[in-house]
């Protein structure tokens, strides 16, 4: 598969995000941007990244047979460094100045990039923040969630719990049946607000490493493909790992970098910058 130059010169293109989308995402550390790819591009990538993620799956345990987690999603991770075509869109200026817009930061590094296809029937994500697994300095982080089609609220959208980067209760908890209770009850009885709503194709959600997310069952006998960009601060210091789901990401995502120093490894190159 080869890029068009209205591709290579969608991916380009600044996304202009006003100063109410801003102040959104800073109050609610999530926001849905509608329009930031056109179908062309989208259905390229559809197909780009459906074929990466077939060759790369290795699950073949039936659903009934995995945990809450395994039945969640197929998840494969770092899928620039395996295709040329995937790393021209993982490594879009386009996605990553809007990351670095919302954020306020002078620019971005990758963390990692992950594709999360939802089998037909394939179960709900459980409520988790990201940043639990993260030895990252700052919470100067946001995932791009990226649905590879219209994503209607049977194929399991992404849903948010609006502004909850305030609670610290159940940041410590690892995804799965105990974050899914223990986080559900805490916001329960909080006054934020959970948004569940449809993906358009071509719209795309931005959340930050400590908001509260979770996604709906698959319903359906579709798959739901979305493709994951994990952005940081251009200046991410790497931490002391708090938990050993941190030393292992920094082992696999950041490797080499140092305790207290600037995460610049090979893995984690600056995709946008001012100026």
């Amino acid at each position: 598969m080869e890029l068009t130059s209205h591709i290579k010169q969608a991916l380009e293109l600044p996304y202009a995000l006003t100063s109410e989308q801003i102040d959104f995402y800073e109050k609610n550390r999530f926001i849905k941007l509608k329009q930031v790819l056109d179908h062309e591009t989208l259905d390229f990538f559809n197909e780009a990244i459906t074929n990466l993620v077939n060759k790369m799956n290795t699950v073949d345990t039936p659903l009934e047979e995995r945990s809450t987690y395994g039945k969640a999603f197929l998840q494969l991770f770092n899928l620039w460094r395996e295709d040329e075509v995937v790393k021209e869109f993982v490594f879009s200026k386009r996605l990553a100045k809007i990351a670095s817009d919302l954020m306020q930061t002078t620019g971005v590094r990758i963390y990692h990039d992950q594709a999360l296809f939802k089998e037909g029937g394939g179960g709900f994500t459980p409520w988790h923040a990201d940043q639990y697994y993260w030895p990252l300095e700052t919470d100067k982080t946001v995932t791009a969630w990226i649905p590879l089609q219209a994503t209607p609220l049977a194929l399991g959208a992404l849903e948010f719990s609006a502004g909850s980067h305030q609670i610290t209760e159940g940041r410590e908890l690892e995804i799965g049946d105990e974050s899914e209770k223990i986080i559900q009850q805490k916001l329960k009885i909080t006054d934020f607000k959970h948004v569940i709503e449809p993906f358009d194709a071509g719209e795309i959600s931005f959340h930050s490493g400590w908001v509260f997310h979770r996604a709906g069952a698959n319903t359906t006998n579709q798959m739901r493909k979305v493709m994951t960009i994990i952005y940081m601060d251009k200046d991410m210091v790497l931490k002391n790992p708090e938990n050993k789901n941190q030393e292992n990401d920094w082992n696999t995502w950041c490797p080499g970098a140092s305790i207290g120093e600037l995460i610049n490894t090979p893995l984690n190159p600056i995709l946008y910058q001012h100026g």
